[in-house]
C-alpha cells in the first residue's frame, strides 16, 4: 500500500470494521484543519466484546497487508480502543462512550463521510 495513499487506508480500515457489525462508521477529513492526522476513522459497538472484535479485526486486516500500527491504547476496558496509523487515527467506542465524547461535533469543520448506516 503506498505510503500517500491515506484515503485508501481509512477506507480499508472502514472495511475491517463493517466486518464486524461496526455501526455509523464515519470518516473524517483532517488534512486541511489538523497538522495531527489526516483521517480519524470513527465506529462504535454495542458491547466491550464487540468493541475488541472491531479493533482486533482492523489490527489483524492492516498488518496482514504488511501495515503495522504505531500506537494503540484502550484495549483494558474497551470502551473506547485508539488505534492510530499516524496518517489515520481509528476511535472504535462503546455507544455510550461515542455519545458522550462526540467527536463529529468537536471536529464538525472537517468534511465528515459517512461510510455505513
Amino acid at each position: 500500500m503506498p505510503d500517500n495513499d491515506t484515503y485508501t487506508l481509512a477506507q480499508k480500515v472502514a472495511q475491517y470494521a463493517q466486518t464486524k457489525k461496526a455501526q455509523d462508521i464515519r470518516l473524517l477529513h483532517l488534512k486541511n484543519i489538523s497538522s495531527v492526522t489526516d483521517f480519524f476513522v470513527i465506529c462504535h459497538g454495542d458491547s466491550s466484546i464487540q468493541v475488541k472484535a472491531i479493533a482486533n479485526a482492523i489490527l489483524d486486516g492492516l498488518r496482514e497487508e504488511g501495515v503495522k500500527v504505531w500506537h494503540k491504547e484502550g484495549t483494558d476496558f474497551l470502551n473506547w480502543v485508539l488505534l492510530d496509523y499516524i496518517d489515520v487515527v481509528v476511535h472504535v467506542f462503546q455507544k455510550e462512550t461515542r455519545e458522550f465524547y462526540n467527536l463529529e461535533r468537536l471536529w464538525a469543520d472537517a468534511k465528515i463521510e459517512t461510510l455505513s448506516e
